[in-house]
């Protein structure tokens, strides 16, 4: 969801185990990276967990003792992303724990989605920056809405394209540049793509990039269950981004990045129908907010939050608008639920984005504000709607 300024644990450790490589890597059997595909890829032998955690191994032991330089470039980039998802599927991976219980249908599902997952192949998703690549990917080289495909088999990619040309319609901002762009974790699969960014996000070398090329391709062939890179783990987000300068690519413009595997997730739990539009519409409210700058200064729990819900209000609103998408009552249920269903309890984080309950509040209200009104046809300027939400802040957050 919108740029975040810390890292997560997890992140820090697949930095470290693709930006510490050596930059002429060889395995102990003297096979160098552009070698390996051949070598490993194609037997039967290599493909074993028992064969893949001995390369692993490895790997590991060539890490240098320091690392912190090669994490410059990348780790400022993962800065323009927002870690909610990541958060949910650290927590589904058992790598981060939680003191709170936000056992919502979507944790769940994502709970059952990594059930057959063993901590050797997790050690492979982390060890090779699988989680994170998939994003970067998107981030860094997806930077034009035109021939975008939404959804693993292009199911959203009509629903997404008209709602994103009617919240630029709806909404009195300079929208007109803002790319909306789509996360596929084929991308795993995908061995150009692959060597592209880790060779342009992580910085390394031709022959280490296509190292880690072959080796994500040989745990996919390896594990089964990771769906040719196509399991909803590695796209299960959504951000905003405001536009930045990268100097190996240039002017990143402005965009939002819709994961397939998000909208996967909320499909399988029941709100196909919505969700998609629900999110789409909260990062464009994230959009509204970088070009109003409604973003305070210093980030904390109660900052974050406030922009969060703002941002489903922002959503529910457009939603809700008879010039809007103009969603009756049972479908207003659903993307109630939406909301609801992404709300944590990390209280003390500065990523904090308010309770499931305060983000159904927050939904709710933007909801009311567009059905009460006594001009149906009247549309709040998005300067109007920030102050009317931050007058009504006190009381959602007391839900």
């Amino acid at each position: 969801m919108r740029h975040f300024k810390s890292l997560v644990t997890a992140a820090a450790v697949s930095f470290v185990m693709v930006t510490g490589c050596k930059e002429d890597f060889r395995t102990d059997s003297g096979v160098a990276p552009h070698d390996l595909q051949s070598s490993t890829v194609s037997s039967k032998s290599a493909r074993t967990s028992a064969e893949l955690e001995a390369k692993l191994a490895r790997l590991r032991a060539s890490l240098p003792a320091g690392f912190e330089e090669g994490l410059k470039q990348n780790s400022a980039l993962l800065f323009k992303t927002h870690p909610q998802y990541r958060s949910m599927i650290l927590k589904a991976l058992a790598i981060e724990p939680t003191a709170c219980d936000d056992d919502t249908q979507i944790n769940r599902w994502l709970d059952q989605e990594l059930s057959d997952w063993d901590r050797t192949l997790i050690d492979h998703v982390i060890g090779t920056a699988m989680l994170d690549v998939p994003t970067y990917d998107a981030l860094v080289f997806e930077n034009s809405s035109a021939n975008q495909s939404f959804g693993v088999n292009g199911e959203y990619t009509q629903k997404l394209t008209k709602a994103f040309k009617d919240l630029q319609r709806f909404w009195n901002i300079d929208s007109e540049n803002i790319v909306l762009a789509a996360m596929h974790g084929s991308v795993l699969g995908d061995r150009d793509k692959l060597i592209r960014t880790y060779r342009t996000v992580y910085g390394l070398s031709d022959a280490s990039a296509a190292y880690y090329a072959d080796y994500v391709l040989a745990v996919l062939e390896a594990y089964p269950q990771l769906e040719n890179g196509n399991h909803p783990i590695f796209t299960f987000n959504a951000f905003a981004l405001q536009g930045f300068f990268f100097p190996p690519v240039g002017q990143i413009p402005d965009k939002i990045i819709m994961g397939d595997g998000i909208m996967e997730g909320f499909a399988a739990i029941g709100f196909a129908d919505v969700a998609p539009q629900a999110i789409l519409a909260h990062e464009f409210g994230h959009q509204i907010q970088f070009q109003l700058d409604l973003f305070e200064e210093v980030e904390s729990p109660e900052a974050t939050r406030r922009t969060e819900l703002m941002a489903d209000a922002y959503s529910a609103y457009y939603l809700s608008h008879a010039r809007g998408a103009s969603m009756q009552w049972k479908r207003v249920q659903q993307f109630l639920q939406v909301f609801f269903n992404i709300g944590d309890c990390s209280f003390t984080s500065d990523g904090h984005h308010g309770t499931p309950t305060q983000r159904m509040a927050a939904a709710e209200w933007g909801y009311n504000l567009a059905n009460s009104a006594q001009k149906q046809g009247h549309i709040l300027t998005a300067e109007e709607f920030a102050e009317l939400f931050d007058a009504q802040l006190p009381t959602l957050v007391l839900q």
